[in-house]
């Protein structure tokens, strides 16, 4: 019976381990892969800018972009301590960053309390350091503000939800000044969309995705289905 449970055990961690999104994807060496950091896009006009870390960036980044008035998303770091962090260094748990998400928006189309609904609905926000099978604070939840009105915004949606009835357990997101966005590796970068039959994006991403877009459907871009 010892036997036994163990050995479930062990195939439960395997599978936890090997859909986890610090794993290196299967068949993709470093050498075919742009390392070289992202790129900001530049701010247009009547734009805003929001920044938000919830789990791993992959799914994220591709829950904003299904929304009206989105036009770009980066994934990066931020809410840590050096300058430029890899996606390694971030992976150790030890640079204070969390994998972050910047939205690139137009607020008469898009509210920032709308962006705030989208950041609660795409992820658990009553847990701590871990999202599914990612663990560590570099999964931490954290809404960056830019503004004193945009504090107020985020601690009222806060009151909203632990009002809400929807959780056991308190909301555990912070609250924190934004000071830097490190945009991620190129490689990065819509992710989401370029290994769509990589196992963590089969298994853990896309079920993300498609509860985020059903939840939020009256707020999908033309063509983006639930």
């Amino acid at each position: 019976m010892f036997i036994n449970r163990f050995a479930s055990y062990l195939l439960l961690l395997t599978s936890l381990l090997a859909t986890s999104c610090q794993q290196r994807p299967a068949g993709n060496a470093s050498a075919e892969k742009d390392t070289s950091p992202g790129k900001l896009p530049t701010l247009q006009p009547r734009e805003a800018v929001a920044t938000f870390a919830a789990g791993c960036f992959w799914c994220t980044e591709a829950q904003f972009e299904s929304l009206r008035g989105v036009r770009e998303v980066v994934s990066g770091y931020a809410g840590g301590d050096i300058e430029n962090p890899t996606y390694e260094q971030v992976g150790t748990d030890q640079t204070g960053h969390a994998e972050s998400i910047q939205v690139y928006y137009d607020p008469n189309v898009i509210p920032y309390d709308t962006l705030l609904k989208a950041f609660f609905v795409g992820h658990d926000a009553t847990s701590l350091n871990r999202q599914g099978p990612d663990v560590g604070t570099q999964y931490r939840s954290i809404a960056f503000y830019r503004t004193p009105e945009e504090k107020a915004a985020i601690d009222a949606a806060i009151r909203r939800e632990n009002e809400s009835g929807r959780y056991s357990r308190p909301i555990v997101t912070q609250v924190v000044p934004f000071k830097a966005f490190y945009p991620a590796e190129v490689y990065h970068q819509g992710y989401y969309y370029d290994h769509p039959d990589e196992l963590y994006v089969r298994t853990i991403s896309q079920p993300k995705v498609e509860k985020f877009r059903e939840r939020m459907k009256n707020w999908l871009k033309p063509g983006v289905t639930s």
